[in-house]
């Protein structure tokens, strides 16, 4: 598994790259999503990743980079990251379609710390929602 942190994110979002074409942030939190995103990235909810990723890796075959995360990216990121990098194994598009998958080290709790008052890199950001945030580590 590969790690990338939220300033590497930060300096790829804020690069000439484009989302959903050079580089896609996918966010696997379920219910704890509300409250701020990365800005451009893809909601797919943990509980719902098995039946979408499929889909998922079709749609994103030509895209060079894939970030996946969740709050605190220590196990719905890095499992949906693990998944995506089997489809993608089993449909033997790993050969022909080079692509670096990585997982956002800390999750969006660490990313949105750093950067929620930079509206190119979060979106949709409540402080109520994160009024608490250090309590769920």
């Amino acid at each position: 598994m590969k790690y990338i942190t939220g300033d590497e994110l930060a300096k790829i979002i804020k690069s000439d790259k484009v989302a959903n074409r050079d580089y896609l942030v996918v966010d696997v939190r379920d219910d704890d999503y509300a409250g701020g995103n990365i800005k451009s990235a893809l909601n797919l909810p943990s509980r719902e990743f098995q039946m979408g990723v499929y889909d998922l890796v079709q749609k994103t075959a030509d895209v060079k980079t894939m970030v996946f995360h969740c709050a605190l990216s220590q196990m719905r990121g890095p499992k949906a990251a693990r998944l995506y990098e089997e489809t993608r194994n089993n449909l033997n598009l790993a050969s022909e379609k080079p692509q670096e998958v990585y997982v956002l080290r800390d999750g969006f709790t660490d990313f949105q710390r750093k950067f929620k008052d930079d509206p190119t890199l979060v979106e949709k950001w409540e402080e109520e929602v994160w009024a608490n945030a250090e309590d769920w580590s």
